[in-house]
């Protein structure tokens, strides 16, 4: 099976994903570069394992992320009551940054949270798709042990 074919599998799921499922997609997965995600709105998606940040996401109304500039991220894109998109900085503490951090033996494309101790790593499926995983300090990172994972595809130009 292609990384393609799995991510897609994984995607279409309606029940539980084992968190385990996702670090061996990740391990073939190519590291992403922040080249690859500035200029860019990506919209999100939310694998469901379970962990508490899918349902707060899914509350909050997230989009997805944007990344203007290494120094100008917005990674809580949220619908507000009209539908229109805005930046949630109240559930984000604040908006984030790119850096090149290494996790797990690999250097990736990293936004790191301004107001919280909370990166989020990403690798290339493709060109055009994300898979994150978040990681960092506290009970919003973990869930009984657990990584919240998550995926982004590219949107807009900006």
């Amino acid at each position: 099976m292609t990384v393609a074919d799995e991510l897609a599998a994984l995607r279409s799921r309606t029940d539980a994903i084992s968190p385990r499922e996702l670090d061996a997609l990740w391990t073939r997965l190519e590291p992403a570069r922040l080249g690859d995600l500035i200029g860019y709105r990506w919209r999100g998606f939310s694998f469901d394992t379970g962990h508490r940040t899918h349902t707060l996401l899914g509350r909050a109304r997230w989009y997805g992320k944007q990344f203007a500039a290494a120094d100008d991220v917005q990674p809580l894109l949220c619908y507000d009551a009209n539908g229109e998109l805005f930046s949630d900085v109240d559930t984000g503490r604040g908006e984030a940054s790119l850096w090149e951090i290494r996790f797990r033996g690999e250097v990736t494309a990293t936004m790191v949270y301004d107001g919280m101790p909370v990166f989020d790593h990403f690798k290339k499926a493709d060109d055009d798709t994300l898979v994150g995983v978040m990681n960092g300090k506290g009970n919003l990172v973990f869930d009984a042990g657990e990584h919240y994972w998550f995926g982004l595809e590219r949107d807009v130009a900006l």
